[in-house]
């Protein structure tokens, strides 16, 4: 990729970090629950709901980007190996780096500053951390898979795609509605880690979408999936508030998958980008912000929940401060000798 890069995916990258950023701002202004809810108004709470849509397309960006590029190609023995060399091994090597630095600023803050609630300073820090072991171990997977998909026809690959996303989709959607009705025992679980769950179908979602599967549908039909994905996204949300149920809405939500699956495959039929080289900047970083964008929002927070503005304003404000500080320090350490492409997961 940084010798042929794909315009229309640097472009999809970029709206992926940025999204991760701005659910990052969005969610530390916003408590997201239904009882702090009731203290915003009511275009607060809407502008709340609709972040969180926006705010969801990032991890599926990143993952079908992977299911892209990665999936759609030969691996041997050798292959494997260099594959799990060169990205695996200094994956966990990072995720462990990264992770003792977080643990250190926190240890810091919490000593510095008495005010500082040492549990809920962790799960600021660490909100983001969640993805490197998901990640690693769809990259170790991912050999294995893409070899596996090799012996199958698309038709086949398709109904497995469906299969798999009734039941790690549809049946919890179902799940949810009768927990939401007051029937608690009707929890239905299927075991899907071997398939990688909802985050390996969004991955196989990508490598369908380089197999041109879904290029039969209009454009038309495509963008009205993802338009009508977004409203019914946003009214759950506020029919679960209404309702007094705590929901939040993940990776898991079926109308999550379909709104990006659907903006990702508008995206994968763009020529040109416009504004071409901001956009391959702020992809060429995008994985090294993602990592060190949360050192920033906790320092923030105290300043942006003090503006003299609403809610909504405030995330604003603290979404473009966190995309500003985060790119120049990403900027200026990857420009360290040796060190900084490393500890960047520069490739």
């Amino acid at each position: 990729m940084s010798k042929t890069r794909i315009q229309w995916i640097d472009l999809v990258r970029a709206i992926a970090i940025l999204t991760v950023l701005y659910i990052h701002a969005t969610d530390g202004i916003f408590i997201i629950s239904t009882d702090s809810m009731m203290h915003f108004g009511l275009y607060s709470r809407i502008f709340q709901f609709i972040s969180l849509f926006i705010g969801r397309i990032g991890v599926p960006f990143f993952l079908m980007i992977t299911g892209y590029l990665l999936l759609d190609r030969n691996y041997d023995d050798e292959r494997i190996r260099n594959f799990w060399t060169n990205n695996c091994k200094d994956l966990i090597i990072i995720t462990v780096i990264w992770a003792v630095i977080y643990a250190l600023s926190l240890q810091f803050i919490t000593v510095k500053s008495s005010a500082v609630n040492p549990v809920e300073a962790g799960n600021l820090f660490f909100s983001h951390m969640w993805y490197m072991p998901m990640i690693i171990g769809m990259y170790l997977s991912i050999p294995f898979v893409a070899s596996a998909l090799k012996n199958f026809e698309v038709k086949t690959i398709n109904q497995a795609t469906i299969v798999f996303s009734v039941l790690a989709f549809a049946v919890p959607f179902i799940t949810l509605l009768l927990d939401m009705q007051g029937i608690k025992n009707m929890s239905i679980q299927f075991s899907l880690g071997f398939s990688g769950g909802v985050y390996g179908i969004y991955i196989i979602l990508g490598y369908l979408i380089k197999k041109d599967y879904f290029k039969k549908y209009s454009s038309r039909s495509i963008g009205l999936l993802a338009a009508v994905s977004f409203i019914i996204c946003v009214l759950f949300q506020y029919y679960a508030y209404f309702r007094g149920y705590n929901f939040f809405l993940w990776y898991e939500f079926p109308f999550v998958l379909l709104g990006s699956f659907a903006l990702f495959e508008l995206c994968s039929r763009m020529g040109t980008v416009r504004g071409y080289r901001i956009v391959k900047f702020l992809s060429k970083y995008s994985f090294a912000v993602f990592l060190v964008h949360n050192l920033f929002r906790l320092p923030l927070l105290p300043f942006a929940s003090r503006l003299p503005f609403t809610e909504p304003v405030k995330a604003i404000i603290l979404w473009i401060l966190l995309i500003i500080l985060s790119y120049v320090a990403v900027v200026i350490i990857y420009r360290i000798p040796r060190f900084g492409k490393f500890i960047l997961y520069m490739r």
